[in-house]
């Protein structure tokens, strides 16, 4: 019988076993690989549309982000109004979203819809015509919206820090202008949705209650079509790093503002560097969640702002080590100072055994929440396959997380934590 006098054991996260829900392989007609991740008891489903379409690949500033905008804006048998009217009319959920690399047109929707979407979406990937009048208001929309951007110090900061890391040329590093929006042609946009959208490289994820229709559907409406999984006739285009000389910044955005934003960074290895994960559990000391040094200083014992965290950023081709928070214009250098003196804290002495076990069960927690439920687990899939790792990558990052020591920590410390190695910026 139950003693309820007695208090049930405490089981710390780096005991449980995770383990990452495999995916099946087909492979359409026309080369398109599809994964799919038949998992959970609601009757709904995500589809992703991956293309090899991002900024990457655009020779104009802006023509990628624009395009993948308005793929859902109008084809010559549908307006805008008529093709949100029917994704609407099923309770379904059509995005689009464009990113360095990779583009994508997103789907949600309930299973028994499905068949119902898909034909509009693969309209949408072959038919798009990019009407003027939307092209029109999309330019005068994100023109005002990059206006007020602009007054913010926290959205300066995050454009300016990229282009000092990878150049202003870079894909990861331009940033986009009013005369970049009024300088867009119908023409390019059409070129570009040619090349990389009705021809281009695609891969298909599917999660969810999977009907057992779907594989043929998806085969139906996107096995014959022009697309491809090999890279494009110039898909090994590649960019050349940059980087600004001077490391140190403070650029005045608004005279009246009282909150200064602050970008600390330096460039860092993509996933297939052997340090990357490790460095992972080490950002986490450092500042990557709310029990970490950064926080508990700069946050909790200094009050210098109400939240600051650093992160590697999720790239594909190169990544950087950040540290990013906002600050009282009059305690920004202040705020700097103490970030470097964190750094410093970690290159001197190995962290405790507690301090490390806190670290691991966050880390092991956070990927417990990201396998909870099929649309995660694609997620994870998609990252790594994407990135052109396996399953083992998976394994090998827990086991890390699990094994790795202070004295391993503190020796990539004393390789990448030093001051001298990061741009600053402030913007006030």
């Amino acid at each position: 019988m139950l003693n309820r006098k007695i208090a049930p054991k405490i089981t710390d996260a780096v005991e449980f076993h995770l383990a990452l829900p495999s995916y099946q392989k087909y492979t359409l007609k026309n080369g398109v690989e599809l994964y799919t991740v038949d998992l959970g008891t609601q009757e709904t489903l995500m589809l992703n549309w991956v293309f090899f379409a991002g900024n990457w690949y655009e020779e104009k500033n802006l023509v990628a982000a624009t395009t993948n905008y308005l793929l859902k804006n109008g084809t010559s048998k549908r307006n805008a109004l008529a093709i949100n009217e029917h994704f609407e009319y099923y309770g379904a959920y059509l995005n689009r979203h464009s990113q360095n690399e990779t583009a994508e047109i997103s789907l949600h929707c309930l299973n028994k819809h499905v068949n119902e979407l898909l034909p509009v979406v693969a309209e949408l990937i072959t038919d798009s015509i990019f009407p003027a009048e939307e092209l029109g208001i999309y330019k005068k929309n994100m023109s005002q919206r990059l206006q007020v951007n602009l007054k913010k110090n926290d959205f300066v900061a995050g454009r300016l820090i990229e282009a000092y890391l990878f150049g202003k040329n870079h894909p990861y590093g331009k940033y986009s202008s009013l005369e970049d929006y009024n300088f867009l042609q119908e023409e390019e946009i059409r070129d570009f949705y040619k090349k990389y959208y009705q021809n281009g490289r695609c891969i298909i994820f599917a999660a969810g209650k999977l009907p057992a229709t779907l594989v043929k559907e998806i085969e139906t409406h996107f096995g014959s079509l022009p697309l491809h999984v090999s890279g494009n006739a110039d898909g090994n285009i590649q960019h050349a790093i940059s980087p600004v000389t001077e490391k140190k910044y403070k650029v005045l955005n608004d005279p009246n503002g009282v909150q200064g934003a602050i970008r600390i960074g330096r460039n860092f290895p993509n996933r297939h560097h052997p340090d990357f994960q490790k460095v992972q559990v080490l950002n986490n000391v450092f500042g990557g969640f709310f029990g970490s040094r950064l926080m508990a200083n700069i946050r909790e014992d200094k009050g210098y702002t109400y939240g600051i965290y650093s992160y590697l950023l999720n790239q594909i081709q190169e990544s950087a080590f950040l540290i990013s928070t906002e600050a009282g214009i009059e305690v920004c250098e202040a705020t700097v100072q103490e970030v470097y003196k964190e750094m410093q804290l970690l290159r001197d002495e190995p962290i405790n055994e507690e301090e490390l076990q806190t670290t691991r069960n966050f880390m092991i927690g956070t990927i417990l929440g990201d396998l909870d439920g099929p649309f995660h687990v694609a997620g994870r899939w998609k990252s790594i396959l994407l990135n052109n790792l396996d399953e083992n990558y998976f394994y090998n990052g827990i086991n890390t997380i699990k094994t790795i020591t202070a004295k391993e920590l503190h020796a990539l410390a004393n390789k990448y934590l030093h001051p001298e190695d990061f741009y600053e910026l402030v913007v006030i």
